[in-house]
């Protein structure tokens, strides 16, 4: 008996995990296939060709008049989908472009981040003091475990970031007095999970498989733990995720 065929978005959804492309990503790549199916009155992909993607690129800069890094995500998503996913390898697209904005970058200066920190505290303070002093982005700032701050060599290991790649930085000597308390206290709320029956954590590339025992381990817990537990999307276990890097970036835009 013939197994039955996945419809297009799980097919979309496990060619992004196999990629190992992350959750912001798929999210978005899956939005933008979406919005492409529903634009053309929701026809398969697979029964159109590049001058239907070209046609939704177009109207994405001439209609809604969104920016350039905008359609070229679009862009991005689709090319995805006929090349990875479809399998259209020799697929090309002219499309009309998004007007590029010149602007001057605005960069924070040392005054003003001290002005945004005084405003600050807690786990979010921490956080952008890794974010100024160690040029960590939200995203990894937050996902970063315990294993990846090594306090006694002044570093931090970001892996799978930006590219998916993993680089190290430093970490600034005027946090890590802070950071090593914030760690004894991260480490007390882990073990109060423990004895309550909780505190598994979620492990990436089916290391939970490989290591049965590493999800209860300190190494793996996250730095930035978020306030409550929750149920993980991958597998249904109760456990406590890291914080949300749109709760962070709320907190500053608020202050």
């Amino acid at each position: 008996m013939n197994p039955i065929p996945k419809k297009l978005l799980d097919r979309v959804h496990d060619t992004i995990h196999l990629e190992k492309y992350s959750n912001k990503t798929e999210g978005a790549y899956l939005n933008w296939i979406i919005q492409y199916i529903l634009f053309h009155d929701k026809k398969h992909p697979q029964c159109m060709s590049a001058s239907e993607v070209v046609a939704f690129l177009t109207y994405l800069a001439v209609e809604w008049e969104v920016a350039a890094s905008t359609q070229n995500q679009a862009f991005s998503a689709l090319l995805f989908l006929y090349r990875e996913v479809l399998q259209y390898v020799k697929t090309s697209f002219q499309f009309v472009g998004a007007n590029r904005s010149k602007r001057v970058p605005v960069v924070l200066t040392k005054t003003g981040a001290q002005q945004i920190f005084v405003c600050l505290s807690g786990n979010i303070k921490l956080i952008y003091q890794l974010h100024y002093g160690s040029g960590l982005r939200v995203n990894e700032a937050v996902r970063l475990r315990e294993k990846d701050v090594d306090l006694e060599q002044h570093e931090i290991i970001v892996r799978d970031g930006k590219g998916a790649q993993d680089r190290v930085s430093i970490l600034s000597e005027s946090i890590l007095e802070q950071l090593k308390s914030h760690l004894v206290n991260v480490e007390d709320i882990c073990q109060q999970d423990f004895r309550n029956g909780n505190g598994r954590m979620y492990l990436p590339y089916a290391l939970a498989r490989n290591y049965p025992n590493a999800e209860r381990e300190w190494i793996w817990q996250y730095v930035f733990p978020a306030k409550i537990l929750s149920r993980s999307k991958a597998d249904g276990i109760i456990c406590r995720h890291h914080i949300s890097p749109a709760t962070v970036q709320k907190a500053v835009r608020c202050q």
